[in-house]
């Protein structure tokens, strides 16, 4: 018979202005004493600080529960204290946030982002070398990040995530509401069969960022982040099906190995402004300005990652974005190896393919600037995409170091630019049913100018 602990009886109050993080804790802790089981959370707001959930755990939030963060960052340093499940002087890091450069030294660099115990890493809900842990939630079920102000964190403002998760198998986030998360939603590293499903994000920083990760299938989840979506690198066998992608900057952030995204709709202007567009005033107070005024346009449908705060071990590719609606993105794919993003600077995009999509409202050319030594294949079969009104001269893609280019049944409309795809290295470019404006022999041209492109 399932052990079923509920907060309650371990002393959490509901709707007071006091933590309750270690009554929550007690009884989690008391339900990995009995062998695992479910912990439950019931209608009502508890506020709190960081609590750790442990092998074989559900945290269950009933209807209209929310598990509220504290706008105090030192709140969420529980782990230290942890005696149940101490962590390893090699898991604990005190070594600050900062912008590495590129270097070979990753621990150096990026200790920060790397070692589960660190300020970076913090979190309203935390579970470290864990098996067989989920989260589930109910109807109007909420983690609330309240926007936590860190001047000690990420670019002097952000504050923890709302899940962070180090080493761990077996995981499920399903059913409930994540908003004002004052970093990343969800955060996973060296993970294991992630299954994330009909979770909705508000607001906040990424939807659900996974580093070193396998296995993972996201699935009927809605992300209206003031970040990216969908983000991480280092992955292997990704699944992202039937989502709801709206951002204020790119609904994919991603790099890895064997990826799937189908069945998406993929759209913006945000619903939700990025924070760092924020003045340092919004960002401590919490209060959420207006959308006018502020930069609101969605960057990119899919941007590649690769930076150097881990190692890559597979080659990334096989990547296959299929059967989606996209609109009013300013980019469609933005993949530049040229060395001027040290975020895609690591290990290069091998082939990526868009299969049956229609995409309005595009306004910069498709970027496809590839290794010389692992030059990018990139693929378009079924895809209509229409150029944005007073964007009509733009070049449609400008690519280089490719092995291949090809593009069938692609329709480009409202298309008035000279040359169609702009090459600054030789490689194979196929065109079978190109539809647009142009005399098929000149839609491809080499350029004479140096290459830029604005990073992302």
């Amino acid at each position: 018979m399932k052990n079923i602990v509920s907060i309650l009886d371990f002393g959490a109050t509901p709707n007071v202005e006091a933590l309750q993080t270690e009554q929550i804790q007690a009884a989690i802790d008391h339900c990995f004493s009995l062998g695992g089981g479910e912990v439950t959370v019931p209608e009502g707001v508890f506020m709190i600080g960081s609590i750790r959930l442990r092998s074989n755990i559900t945290l269950h939030l009933l209807k209209n529960a929310t598990l509220k963060g504290s706008r105090n960052p030192e709140d969420y340093y529980g782990y230290l204290k942890d005696d149940v499940e101490p962590l390893a002087p090699e898991l604990v890091t005190d070594a600050p946030w900062k912008r590495a450069e590129i270097s070979d030294d990753l621990d150096k660099d990026y200790r920060f982002m790397r070692v589960a115990g660190s300020r970076w890493n913090n979190a309203l809900i935390r579970a470290i070398q864990a098996e067989n842990v989920a989260i589930i939630g109910e109807e109007g079920s909420f983690l609330d990040g309240s926007d936590c102000f860190d001047e000690l964190g990420e670019e002097h403002y952000r504050g923890p995530h709302c899940i962070n998760m180090f080493y761990c198998k077996n995981i499920t986030f399903k059913g409930y509401t994540v908003k004002d998360s004052a970093n990343w939603a969800h955060s996973t590293f060296y993970c294991k069969n992630i299954t994330a499903e009909d979770v909705t994000v508000l607001a906040g920083h990424d939807g659900i960022h996974m580093t070193v990760c396998e296995n993972i299938l996201i699935s009927n989840c809605h992300f209206y982040s003031g970040d990216d979506c969908v983000a991480g690198f280092a992955n292997v066998n990704v699944v992202v099906k039937d989502c709801e992608l709206n951002s204020a900057c790119s609904a994919m952030r991603f790099g890895g190995t064997n990826v799937l995204v189908e069945n998406c709709h993929i759209y913006g202007p945000c619903k939700y402004l990025f924070r760092g567009s924020m003045t340092q005033e919004e960002k401590r107070s919490g209060v959420k300005p207006s959308l006018e005024g502020h930069r609101n346009n969605m960057l990119s449908v899919f941007t590649y990652y690769s930076d150097f705060s881990v190692k890559i071990e597979h080659q990334p590719g096989n990547i296959v974005i299929k059967n989606c609606q996209v609109d009013y993105a300013d980019r469609f794919l933005h993949f530049n190896f040229s060395g001027n993003e040290m975020w895609q600077a690591n290990r290069p995009l091998e082939s990526i393919r868009f299969e049956n999509i229609k995409a309005t409202d595009i306004s910069m050319p498709l970027t496809a600037y590839g290794d010389k030594e692992t030059p990018i294949t990139l693929e378009m079969k079924n895809v209509e995409i229409s150029l944005r009104k007073g964007f009509e001269n733009i070049d449609f893609m400008h690519v280089a170091n490719h092995k291949k280019i090809a593009l069938t049944n692609v329709t480009i409309d409202n298309y008035q630019g000279k040359h169609l795809i702009k090459a600054w290295t030789d490689g194979v470019v196929e065109a079978e049913n190109l539809n647009c404006d142009i005399e098929e022999k000149n839609y491809v041209v080499m350029a004479e100018e140096v290459f830029t492109c604005q990073p992302i």
